[in-house]
């Protein structure tokens, strides 16, 4: 029987709303609208459906906020520096919009779209604390208007990447993460070594550990935390010499016998297993490679072996720490078409990255389906 791919990690936007993401410049690889017509498109290699001459198909995705414009408190002034919450709560409206079926004019997507949104992740103030995030998520349950899209919000988050050192560790940071956990929802920890360093790594360890303590103690339920892209270092190779940057976000083209022995590449494998050690209910994506590695050209033909080979060192520390049950297939679409090949060829590419890792690892069918799609689900609660 064939089984189902989640993808786990993957962003939309419509053109109309270019000029409310934080990131968006007008010459930027993603400064377009991206859709799900678009995203379709890229996942064509592998069946919308179940049928007989393919071992697995499409289900769905589940979205992840785009990085709005915003801040932690509540705006009511219409001043850009003071944007509060209006920008994700509009992200909100428009995956509603995808979500119900209710396609609008020129936002690239189908009535039929709906049945392949499975999650919805927004942003929230999480830094906020419990009195922030209560307010913001009732305005999201206004947003999704229906009974049947609100249940697909299963998780927020709160990119730390560049943010100041420390946030992670205010108390309103872990009281907000608490509530989370309290109201069944996952939390996406974004940090981005290239940012913040190991430092930044060490940091959201440290969150982790004390998030999961606190619901310990108190007999809580304890929040879901899913790891997006599994965080690495960078190093970068010159000549035959290794150089490692202060941003510590790999190059995925360091030798791996240099690798596995370099102190930067220990302390990264510490701090992983550190995180999967803090809670069961901790999880890992796998997404994200193809911004770390040389862009591939959309008309050579990729060594799929050779990329599975330059991450493996890494992907091996993540199915060791967290086990094929807390392991997860995303695509990091559509950043991932940036060094991925374009949009023709680079979700494909990564489908066949993951599955030689995963036959690599002599994973079981049963574990094979858990990466795929079930711990996908199992994390986020949502319904196949």
């Amino acid at each position: 029987m064939p089984f189902p791919i989640v993808d786990s990690h993957i962003h939309l936007f419509p053109a109309s709303h270019l000029p409310t993401l934080a990131w968006n410049t007008t010459d930027g690889p993603l400064s377009a609208q991206h859709s799900v017509d678009q995203y379709r498109h890229a996942t064509t290699s592998v069946p919308a459906a179940p049928n007989s001459s393919n071992d697995k198909y499409l289900r769905g995705f589940i979205f992840l906020e785009t990085d709005r414009i915003s801040s932690t408190e509540e705006s009511t002034s219409e001043s850009s520096n003071a944007p509060g919450w209006k920008h994700a709560l509009d992200e909100v409206s428009f995956l509603s919009r995808i979500a119900q079926g209710k396609p609008a004019n020129g936002e690239g997507h189908l009535a039929a779209d709906k049945d392949i949104c499975l999650g919805i992740v927004p942003w929230a103030p999480v830094p906020g604390g419990p009195s922030a995030l209560k307010a913001y998520v009732e305005k999201v349950k206004e947003r999704t208007e229906t009974a049947e899209v609100w249940r697909k919000v299963c998780g927020v988050r709160y990119l730390v990447q560049d943010k100041p050192s420390g946030v992670m560790l205010e108390q309103g940071f872990i009281d907000g993460l608490c509530w989370l956990g309290k109201q069944g929802l996952a939390f996406d920890l974004g940090v981005d070594a290239r940012q913040g360093g190991l430092g930044q790594l060490r940091e959201a360890v440290e969150m982790i550990e004390r998030v999961s303590s606190a619901a310990r103690e108190s007999g809580e339920t304890a929040v879901t935390i899913v790891i997006s892209e599994f965080i690495q270092l960078r190093s970068r190779v010159v000549d035959a010499d290794i150089l490692v940057d202060h941003l510590c976000k790999p190059n995925l083209r360091l030798a791996t016998d240099s690798l596995t022995a370099h102190p930067e590449y220990v302390e990264w494998k510490d701090l992983v297993t550190r995180m999967a050690q803090a809670s069961p209910a901790n999880y890992m994506k796998l997404s994200g490679v193809f911004s770390e590695i040389l862009p591939v050209s959309s008309e050579d033909e990729v060594d799929i072996n050779g990329l599975a080979s330059q991450i493996q060192p890494w992907t091996d520390v993540v199915f060791d720490a967290f086990g094929p049950n807390r392991v997860m297939f995303g695509s990091d679409w559509p950043v991932a078409n940036i060094g991925g090949g374009g949009n023709n060829v680079a979700w494909s590419r990564w489908i066949r990255v993951v599955e030689t890792i995963i036959d690599r690892r002599g994973l079981t069918e049963e574990a094979k389906e858990g990466v795929w799609g079930q711990v996908a689900a199992k994390a986020y609660g949502i319904r196949l």
